[in-house]
């Protein structure tokens, strides 16, 4: 798994974002934009479905951006795995996606992910959305 430091997670205001993306090249124009408009944000990136479980089982993530086509999944499954598990139920999640569909809106919505943009929309404002987001457990039906 790839991890790129953006502030040392050492202090109290610091935050984790966790980037769930296989392009190398999305991976680098979203820190870019997470460097550029954030300070005291900690960014992991993992490029499967799998890095990201890993992340997550031993760190603290504060929030996700997640792309729905992966090598081993979907990200909207991942977002409703994640919904389905109390430790992770209320981390704020904005998926990018080169191709949003309404399929993938549907599921997205059941996981309780705050944000479906696509990849030539995504934007700072959507960082400081899940920074903001209080989010409550989701209940999947």
């Amino acid at each position: 798994m790839q991890q790129q430091i953006a502030q040392s997670p050492t202090s109290a205001q610091t935050r984790t974002c966790l980037i769930v993306e296989d392009s190398t090249f999305d991976q680098e124009r979203i820190k870019r934009i997470l460097d550029k408009s954030f300070k005291g944000v900690f960014v992991a990136v993992a490029a499967t479905i799998e890095e990201a479980r890993e992340h997550m089982a031993r760190y603290q993530t504060s929030f996700i951006l997640l792309d729905n086509h992966l090598p081993d999944g979907t990200g909207a499954n991942f977002a409703i795995e994640l919904a389905g598990n109390p430790d992770f139920a209320t981390i704020p999640i904005v998926m990018v996606s080169d191709w949003p569909t309404p399929f993938m809106f549907d599921k997205a919505q059941s996981a309780g992910v705050i944000h479906v943009v696509s990849k030539s929309d995504f934007g700072a404002r959507y960082i400081h959305a899940a920074l903001n987001h209080n989010v409550k457990p989701r209940r999947l039906n």
